[in-house]
């Protein structure tokens, strides 16, 4: 299996930076999208083991996250989640059709990763979409204590850093990279309201192909996740209305594990996990 940096050039002429996974022999290739603000190494455990069983794959990160800075300021590009999907996922998803040509293409979604899907320019070529933790992030779905902190960070924490910073010191509540000032901006408005990104159906995003989507789509969650609990993932699922949806939940006791939350299915710690994707990639 081979690793190859890169870079991943969007229509806007903005470089993404990605890493690549060759397998000696392929079966498929695979598309993982990451979550908002996590860098590409997270994920490089499980990229490894997804090559190892023949998948071809690329990460990447994000404009505005990690690599995807290029030296620059964190707002450079404009990055929002609106670009992260219509410009960065389509360009991460063509690089994936020409780095491995000739086969079958499949995403791996991880929370926004699952998200945003139909903000791409193309989605005819998807053959299955695999999510964990992919939700509408609804504050109106979360409980307790939880409910107060994801309330206070979504509407009193993102506010007060984008106007004394310019960006979000999301690193400082343990929630990965600094956030580019609009991407945490959306974020807040689209889990005040539901369906998460349909928030801006008809208003900042005139068109989309979330209803063009008619790959099949598994969605994977655990008990202990606040932000993806049953209720949220039924609320982003019906957005994708046109793709079979199955919805698989993880209860951490029943596999072995204190806990999963939303971050850990793609820890090493937690690889038993990862047969659960592996089966759905090589089922379709």
């Amino acid at each position: 299996m081979e690793q190859t940096e890169m870079n991943i050039k969007c229509t806007d002429d903005f470089l993404l930076s990605a890493m690549l996974y060759r397998p000696e022999k392929i079966k498929a290739a695979v598309l993982i999208a990451p979550a908002t603000g996590i860098k590409k190494r997270f994920y490089n455990a499980f990229a490894t083991f997804l090559a190892e069983n023949g998948y071809g794959v690329i990460c990447f990160e994000n404009r505005g996250i990690g690599g995807s800075k290029q030296g620059k300021s964190i707002n450079s590009g404009n990055p929002s989640l609106i670009a992260w999907g219509r410009l960065d996922l389509t360009a991460a998803f063509s690089q994936l059709q020409i780095s491995f040509p000739n086969t079958e293409y499949h995403i791996v979604g991880h929370s926004a990763g699952g998200q945003l899907t139909g903000l791409m320019e193309d989605v005819s070529q998807i053959k299955s979409l695999f999510n964990f933790a992919s939700s509408s992030g609804s504050l109106s779905n979360m409980n307790g204590f939880f409910k107060f902190q994801a309330t206070f960070f979504l509407n009193v924490f993102i506010p007060i850093n984008n106007l004394l910073f310019g960006h979000t010191k999301s690193q400082w509540v343990g929630m990965g990279e600094p956030l580019p000032k609009q991407v945490a901006k959306e974020w807040s408005k689209w889990c005040n309201g539901k369906g998460y990104v349909a928030v801006d159906f008809n208003r900042n995003i005139q068109s989309h192909l979330y209803n063009a989507i008619t790959a099949p789509s598994m969605w994977v969650h655990a008990t202990d996740d606040g932000i993806a609990n049953s209720k949220n993932v039924e609320d982003m699922t019906r957005i994708y209305s046109n793709s079979k949806v199955e919805v698989k939940t993880l209860i951490p006791a029943d596999k072995g594990f204190k806990d999963i939350g939303h971050m850990k299915f793609f820890s090493s710690k937690y690889s038993q996990l990862w047969q659960i994707a592996l089966d759905w990639l090589e089922q379709h």
